[in-house]
């Protein structure tokens, strides 16, 4: 089972293929992390589950019949009897010009958790962030730098404070890891391609670990954990088992 610096592993792979390709379209960078926490939840579940995800098993997405629309999701755990679905997880790496979207992030995981758990399927969200990100503009500069800070924070705590049972556009965990990566990019880069070159350059002494940035305390019972993957695994073992 895959362990907190396991879990940064393959992050951190993740990212090596999105520095490769050069473009966070490509669904290349989603399969060691997919397929990662794919193969270990489907380890801890045991036999009497099928697990279906990008970079594990047949290698893909299996589509969730939600209440109000269909939806393709990251990793679907089935009943391995019946073939139905019991539970989904959305996985979501944001490397790059954060502030533009957050709310827009914010408000589609609302959505689509809406969505899915009206259906009566258990859904939880991963949200990766690196805490020091690159703004590019449409030409490839890099205009600022952001930092995923404790006002970034403030709606998840909130979140965090949701009841479940009452709110369906709450998860019934979200996990939030904040990355920290070294080394640090100098501050005389300026463009994209120079950023992309920088960790390729550096790829052999790159380290991904938690960021050591301060946010507001979470509530200790709420239903967001942060930096914590085995936590929030171990919940989402006992929610998935108890159906």
């Amino acid at each position: 089972m895959l362990s907190n610096q396991d879990f940064l592993y393959n992050v951190q792979a993740s990212f090596n293929e999105f520095i490769n390709c050069g473009t966070s379209r490509s669904t290349a960078k989603l399969k060691p992390l997919h397929g990662a926490i794919a193969a270990d939840i489907a380890k801890r579940l045991g036999s009497g589950y099928k697990v279906w995800a990008q970079g594990y098993g047949l290698d893909k997405e299996k589509k969730i019949e939600g209440r109000y629309i269909d939806k393709y999701v990251d990793i679907t755990i089935d009943d391995a009897k019946t073939g139905e679905p019991l539970a989904g997880i959305a996985v979501k790496f944001v490397m790059q010009n954060y502030s533009q979207n957050s709310n827009n992030y914010f408000e589609n995981m609302l959505g689509e958790t809406a969505n899915i758990r009206a259906a009566k399927y258990l859904y939880f969200q991963v949200f990766i962030i690196i805490d020091k990100l690159p703004y590019y503009d449409k030409k490839g500069n890099i205009t600022k730098w952001e930092e995923f800070s404790e006002h970034n924070m403030k709606k998840y705590c909130m979140l965090s404070k949701d009841n479940v049972d009452v709110y369906m556009h709450t998860p019934n965990k979200t996990l939030i890891y904040v990355i920290h990566v070294k080394p640090e990019v100098s501050k005389g880069i300026v463009l994209k391609k120079d950023y992309f070159q920088f960790y390729k350059d550096n790829k052999k002494t790159m380290s991904f670990s938690n960021s050591t940035h301060q946010y507001q305390e979470l509530e200790k019972s709420g239903v967001v954990i942060l930096n914590d993957y085995e936590l929030f695994m171990e919940k989402v073992y006992y929610s998935i088992k108890s159906i």
